[in-house]
């Protein structure tokens, strides 16, 4: 219930008050419960970003080969990430973010930030079982999700009536994404660089 208010009015025009109205609850209740307006709000981000990146965070987990798992992960991010309600919750914390910078760290740590971490996680272990080649998997993991989902959402969250996506372009998208990924970071990829010394201490 608290989601849809979220959605249906945003994070500014939300109370406490209309949320407790719509669920059959006192205003107290909440307060106990979540402790405020932002508290509720991290609990529902924490919950839809269960929702959405649940499911592909188990197909990390299960330690396959990386072709299979990256075109799994691709295939059910993109494919959740374009649908109205993430997107009308992107859009919130995007509208909201700079007045309320809070929203903008929930939302990130509740969701991409996990998603992320496990995915470099899983590099690094395909890396040891020379599977794939990542010497930096953080790197490779915001290299590969940008490329699977960056042009797509953004069209979807400014312009959503400006493509129709079909099951079959989000395949096609997401399996070129994997062949380039792999061809950089495959087990047979061209050895890269190492990276300047300056650069060893940055944070990327």
């Amino acid at each position: 219930m608290a989601e849809r208010v979220f959605l249906e009015l945003g994070f500014n025009d939300t109370t406490m008050q209309i949320v407790a109205s719509r669920a059959g609850a006192s205003k107290e209740t909440l307060y106990r419960h979540f402790g405020s307006k932002e508290g509720l709000f991290s609990e529902v981000v924490r919950a839809r970003a269960e929702r959405v990146y649940g499911k592909v965070e188990r197909e990390i987990g299960q330690h396959n080969d990386p072709r299979e798992v990256l075109k799994e992960l691709g295939f059910n991010l993109l494919s959740k990430l374009i649908n109205e309600d993430p997107v009308c919750l992107f859009r919130i914390v995007i509208s909201e973010a700079q007045r309320t910078p809070e929203l903008g760290r929930i939302f990130f740590e509740q969701g991409p930030s996990h998603l992320l971490n496990d995915l470099s996680n899983y590099l690094e272990y395909a890396t040891r079982q020379g599977m794939l080649q990542c010497d930096e998997p953080m790197v490779a993991a915001r290299i590969f999700l940008g490329a699977v989902v960056a042009n797509r959402h953004i069209i979807k969250l400014v312009a959503p009536d400006y493509e129709q996506l079909t099951e079959e372009i989000i395949r096609h998208h997401v399996e070129e994404a994997v062949r380039v990924f792999l061809a950089a970071y495959g087990p047979h990829a061209v050895v890269r660089e190492s990276r300047p010394a300056a650069l060893e201490h940055n944070h990327v």
